[in-house]
């Protein structure tokens, strides 16, 4: 059992990383131990299947993080690939699924019109993107010096409480319209805290995207602030 021990510390020892945010996680990790995403693949597909086989309705999704390049979701795509006619023959069933991915880091913004080739649908990841645009750690800055920030008015709004339609928005912006250059009628979302802020809600309607996701106490704000978004068109100011 010690020796059991010892081998699980020095792998956790071997795995440390200094800023981990930028490290090894998200697709890094799928592609560099691939058993872990066809696990994680197999479990969708074939909880997808179970549903096809008991006539309920669903509509599941595989969606990649930390895409930063095509080649990334092009693999992964291979994996899904691989595990589907498995699953399919194993429930003799159908499974229909979208193939997407998380658009948080900006060079997979800047590169939309190639990734669309291969994602389905986008979902931004404000948190991550945030912190990717502004070179901030978010616990760091909102615990140091962010509220300084705020107060002497360098920035107007905490960024990872209302989104920076100026910085973040226009990465966003350029991705949706490069995305449906390649795939008309993409499938365009957020992900993150600042989508159920108000003027986040706004600047989403503007930007033509398909959805957004927060929590759920935030629903009847964003809803409102989408209706106020839809009445408002044609006076819109970031």
């Amino acid at each position: 059992m010690l020796a059991k021990k010892e081998e699980i510390l020095q792998k956790a020892r071997a795995l440390h990383e200094i800023n981990p945010m930028l490290g090894h996680r998200g697709v890094r990790l799928g592609l560099t131990y691939p058993e872990i995403y066809k696990m994680q693949i197999r479990a969708i597909l074939e909880a997808a299947a179970e549903c096809v086989q008991e006539k309920i309705d669903v509509h599941p999704e595989i969606m990649v993080p930390q895409v930063c390049t095509v080649e990334e979701l092009k693999r992964v795509r291979a994996l899904v690939d691989e595990v589907l006619p498995e699953v399919e023959a194993k429930y003799a069933v159908k499974v229909n699924f979208q193939f997407g991915t998380m658009m948080e880091v900006v060079r997979a913004c800047l590169r939309a019109e190639e990734i669309a080739g291969v994602a389905e649908f986008f979902s931004f990841g404000t948190n991550d993107l945030t912190q990717a645009t502004f070179s901030f750690s978010r616990e760091d800055a909102e615990n140091k010096f962010l509220p300084f920030y705020n107060s002497a008015g360098i920035l107007k709004d905490n960024p990872f409480e209302a989104l920076d339609t100026a910085g973040v928005g226009q990465l966003m912006s350029f991705a949706v319209q490069h995305g449906r250059k390649t795939r008309t009628g993409l499938k365009v979302g957020i992900c993150g805290e600042q989508g159920g802020h108000p003027r986040s809600m706004r600047f989403c309607h503007y930007a033509n995207l398909t959805y957004v996701s927060c929590s759920s106490p935030r629903v009847p704000i964003a809803r409102l602030a989408a209706a106020h978004a839809k009445l408002l068109e044609g006076n819109y100011q970031p």
